[in-house]
């Protein structure tokens, strides 16, 4: 199961159409869909999480909590929608468009995939844009 929760006046238009699309993410990976929150907020609300679970003082745009077992994804995924909204100016791409792709990486951890190394992180963007293609908007 997919929730959604907000610690910020952000929401999401239409969560059915994304708890769609990630389950659809999830069986793309041939993983079985688990307990998934995501948890939209500030960048305040986030740095505290970042200081306080990782010992980061650093502003980030996702931290992801996994308790996945197995093929059995589940986790807590924590998302700055200010760093959203900025990182999507400074990539020049829509909001929605980086949102979703915020999204995706959070699952996409959850399925194994790494972003510490150069060639991990060009993995990761492969399967991010991937996963985003997935999405599809109701005429």
């Amino acid at each position: 199961m997919i929730s959604f929760n907000y610690e910020t006046d952000f929401e999401l238009q239409d969560e059915e159409q994304y708890e769609n699309w990630l389950s659809v993410v999830i069986e793309s990976e041939d993983k079985t869909e688990g307990e998934i929150n995501y948890i939209f907020c500030d960048d305040e609300y986030l740095l505290q999480k970042n200081i306080e679970f990782l010992d980061h003082d650093t502003l980030t745009d996702i931290i992801s909590f996994d308790y996945t077992m197995g093929n059995l994804i589940s986790g807590d995924i924590f998302i700055s929608v200010e760093r959203v909204k900025e990182n999507a100016e400074e990539y020049n791409v829509s909001f929605d468009d980086e949102l979703r792709r915020v999204m995706a990486h959070g699952i996409l951890h959850y399925c194994g995939y790494k972003d510490k190394s150069e060639e991990d992180s060009a993995i990761m963007r492969t399967k991010e844009d991937e996963k985003k293609s997935l999405f599809h908007v109701e005429q």
